[in-house]
């Protein structure tokens, strides 16, 4: 069975990460008619959508099967691609903003449930950051792959990459088909959603759950924010259009190489020193990008990503270790939320700031922001200090 679900969730995960779309989506949506103001407004209802589900979708994989919401989040990501290949308007687009924003909440949590559920039936849970940083690293290198590609097919067309896109999508449906429920997961829960929220309470309580959870929420908020700030470093540092995709692709890249290694660092330093090292390292990551904005800075911009690619499976694992089974996609969900919600809301903020100030100023309150929080949060984790071995 881990064979079988390995296979498939990196299926799953190139389905979703092979994004030839992004390189070219906003050329696409002003060969359309779009004004730049409708196309923040397409991505406010993306976030949206995907927010006001990303809960629901969590209870619905506890209590209805990883394996089945992993199914309904293939078809709409195939249905969303589908919609944009033949549409033409701004309503349109906004309709598969919102099936791709819902389909992605149900994939998003249920994947990595699924994974560590399926290591832990099968006794082999310490590998779980190994697995985990293998494919998150898989689906790094299909997004820088991607980038690549979806320059050279809107070279012919415009709409060509959406046609595509709508293939590679429609993966994920037969892998999610063809994963098997892990016997943790194989009796059906009767819950209601008021019992289970109760149950994701009282786990909540758990001061090393708590801690593991909030430090990974800003750590993704961190990631989520700094990949936005990537391509106004590029503008400012007067990097030529033409390799935008290049610097993308090869950042991607890195992210995907450290994701490799990032068991053999956790097993090598242990919790306490790993918190630091993410931690510390997102923060630098962000003042050295704002010391040096230039062409020779943006290869600064590589340490933030490398750190990236180490922090995400190590930092997932710790909540899952300290989670039952049977909310376990529920609490990945509250920590995909707690980005988004975090994101929403300090976004703004520093767009205001880049406007009115600096890029710079923008970069350092961003790590500024992230060191305080993280710090804060990290003490039960720091005090466990958990060494593991594999």
């Amino acid at each position: 069975m881990v064979r079988n679900n390995l296979i498939n969730l990196y299926l799953i995960k190139f389905a979703k990460w092979f994004n030839l779309v992004m390189p070219v989506v906003v050329l696409f949506y002003q060969d359309n008619g779009l004004s730049m103001q409708q196309i923040f407004l397409l991505k406010s209802i993306y976030s949206i959508a995907m927010v006001l589900m990303e809960i629901p979708s969590g209870y619905l994989a506890d209590v209805w099967g990883r394996k089945k919401t992993l199914i309904l989040g293939g078809f709409l990501g195939a249905a969303g691609m589908a919609v944009y290949s033949f549409s033409y308007g701004f309503w349109a687009f906004a309709a598969a903003e919102i099936i791709l924003g819902v389909g992605y909440s149900f994939i998003s949590g249920s994947d990595s449930a699924l994974l560590y559920d399926t290591l832990k039936a099968a006794e082999r849970d310490k590998e779980y950051i190994k697995q985990e940083g293998w494919i998150t690293s898989a689906g790094n290198f299909a997004e820088a792959i991607a980038g690549v590609c979806g320059g050279l097919l809107a070279t012919m067309s415009l709409r060509l990459p959406f046609y595509v896109q709508f293939g590679i999508a429609s993966v994920a449906i037969p892998a999610a088909l063809l994963l098997k429920e892990p016997r943790l997961q194989s009796i059906e829960l009767n819950k209601s959603f008021k019992s289970t929220l109760n149950t994701v309470k009282e786990t909540f309580q758990h001061p090393l759950l708590r801690s593991a959870l909030l430090v990974s929420s800003f750590a993704g908020t961190a990631s989520l924010t700094f990949a936005w700030f990537v391509q106004p470093y590029f503008k400012e540092a007067q990097l030529p259009v033409s390799l935008f995709g290049i610097m993308w692709t090869l950042l991607n890249l890195s992210v995907g190489v450290s994701s490799m290694f990032s068991y053999k660092i956790e097993n090598k330093l242990g919790q306490r020193n790993s918190l630091l090292v993410i931690i510390l390292g997102f923060a630098i990551g962000f003042f050295l990008a704002a010391w040096e904005v230039s062409l020779i800075g943006i290869g600064l911009l590589f340490f933030f990503y490398l750190v990236r690619g180490i922090a995400h499976p190590i930092l997932k694992d710790y909540i899952n270790r300290y989670t039952d089974s049977e909310v376990r996609a529920s609490i990945l969900s509250i920590r995909n939320f707690v980005i988004r919600i975090n994101f929403a809301i300090i976004g703004p903020a520093l767009g205001y700031l880049t406007d009115q100030f600096s890029l710079s100023l923008a970069l350092i309150a961003t790590g500024t922001g992230f060191l305080v929080s993280a710090l804060l949060s990290m003490g039960p984790l720091w005090k466990a200090n958990i060494q593991r071995s594999n």
